[in-house]
């Protein structure tokens, strides 16, 4: 279902994901204040590249962008025409390279929450110690849901936010960053987490 949706927005979702949100910059560079430069960082569930990849590369690092949307790569692909783009799902993806860093940015909830742990369990395996990565996760207990957006159907699961960081400990990470970017509202709004995690 995402990979078909993502397809068919991806135009509209490149005007609507230029700029962070947030505080995201100040997540992302937490991240990137343990990867030396011109080392590569991972995105699993990179989009168009933009914002994330795009401060990535000016902030002289190199990016692996990872996505199952055939439509976003290519929109990546002719932002950032020098870094390397994988189609592939999360789960399928297999990391092949040293990477210093890892984000899983408004994509991990786009999976089922059994599969959360096996994928942050390759993530953290391809990181040497002392590197970071960051994810979001839903910010409440949900079972997993079906929403739109631009008209199109999406679906979502999480683990809590403690369950998350249960699991980043699990796999010999600390917490670094652990915070509400949005509360859930009780409504639609699930709420939605940040974590910047740094391997121990």
């Amino acid at each position: 279902m995402n990979r078909e949706s993502y397809n068919q927005i991806a135009p509209q979702w490149a005007a609507a994901r230029a700029t962070f949100f947030g505080r995201e910059r100040e997540y992302l560079d937490a991240m990137l204040a343990c990867a030396p430069a011109g080392s590569t960082i991972l995105d699993l569930g990179c989009g168009t590249g933009r914002p994330m990849a795009e401060h990535i590369v000016a902030q002289g690092r190199r990016v692996i962008g990872v996505d199952q949307s055939e439509a976003l790569l290519s929109i990546a692909r002719g932002n950032l025409p020098n870094e390397r783009w994988v189609l592939s799902t999360m789960q399928a993806f297999e990391p092949d390279q040293p990477c210093h860093g890892a984000l899983l940015w408004d994509s991990l909830f786009h999976v089922l929450r059994t599969e959360h742990e096996p994928i942050l369990r390759k993530v953290v395996g391809a990181l040497p110690v002392g590197a970071r990565l960051m994810l979001t996760v839903g910010g409440s207990a949900h079972p997993a849901f079906t929403d739109t957006m631009f008209g199109r159907p999406f679906s979502y699961d999480s683990n809590t936010p403690e369950e998350s960081e249960q699991i980043l400990a699990r796999l010999g990470c600390r917490i670094v960053i652990g915070e509400f970017m949005n509360l859930p509202d009780g409504g639609r709004d699930k709420g939605r987490y940040a974590i910047v995690a740094e391997k121990a």
